[in-house]
């Protein structure tokens, strides 16, 4: 009988990604993909069994499917980031419905990316790889940025206009610090796509487009610029 191997005290523990789906069959596909790369995967058929297994496992990603009966998924997210405890955790959607709505939807209620059914396991393990070693904020030296009437904390998440504070969803505040962090200059769209996306991570055309849009709605169309073909830029 060969020993069951144990894990050295030096190794790092595995990420922990918790699926939510009511189809079974797509549980089971992602669920198997996952763990041939290392990840412990935990899943949930419904809304309220991912709050619980979200509380109880406190992963590092959850993917949550947009249309689940009883509680959707947005109202999921929602409930999570209403909670202190998760909101740094990484959430994307899986959602089969590719009009705006899904997607505006999900961004609103604090969701950090979407994939979109039917799901391609290649590209689902790909996407899921890169958005948990994305660390681009956490390289950035200077942790308190201060532009135009803006101030941006990279530590605290916090996000100040004029004196009052300004709450915005994960991927914005990103976005966010990236064009604060070198006010003036014209960020390409691809810059755009590797600093808070990341390499590798097959995302909509017209995902900037979103998240500028509402950064704008919040902070006034004055302090994001717009070099059309090209890309975006933070007025100093």
């Amino acid at each position: 009988m060969v020993p069951e191997k144990k894990q050295l005290a030096s190794e790092p523990s595995p990420q922990k990604i918790l699926l939510v789906d009511d189809e079974r069959d797509i549980l089971d596909l992602l669920k198997y993909n996952l763990e041939r790369e290392g990840y412990l995967v935990r899943t949930a058929s419904n809304g309220q069994e991912a709050l619980a297994m979200a509380r109880a496992e406190h992963p590092d990603l959850i993917v949550l499917d947009i249309m689940m009966p009883g509680m959707d998924g947005v109202e999921v997210c929602t409930r999570l980031r209403a909670s202190s405890e998760f909101r740094k955790t990484l959430i994307t959607f899986l959602t089969a419905r590719g009009e705006d709505y899904s997607q505006l939807a999900g961004f609103d209620a604090g969701a950090d990316d979407y994939i979109t059914k039917p799901v391609r396991p290649k590209v689902f393990v790909s996407k899921v790889k890169a958005l948990l070693k994305r660390t681009g904020l956490a390289a950035m030296d200077n942790r308190v940025l201060e532009v135009n009437g803006v101030r941006l904390d990279l530590d605290k998440v916090l996000i100040q206009k004029d004196g009052a504070d300004i709450r915005v969803p994960k991927k914005e505040f990103e976005l966010l610090a990236l064009l604060m962090s070198r006010p003036g200059k014209v960020f390409k769209r691809d810059e755009i796509y590797a600093h808070v996306w990341g390499d590798g991570v097959f995302v909509g055309d017209r995902t900037i487009d979103v998240h500028i849009r509402k950064l704008r709605e919040k902070l006034g169309d004055d302090r994001i610029g717009t070099v059309k073909g090209i890309g975006y830029k933070f007025e100093a």
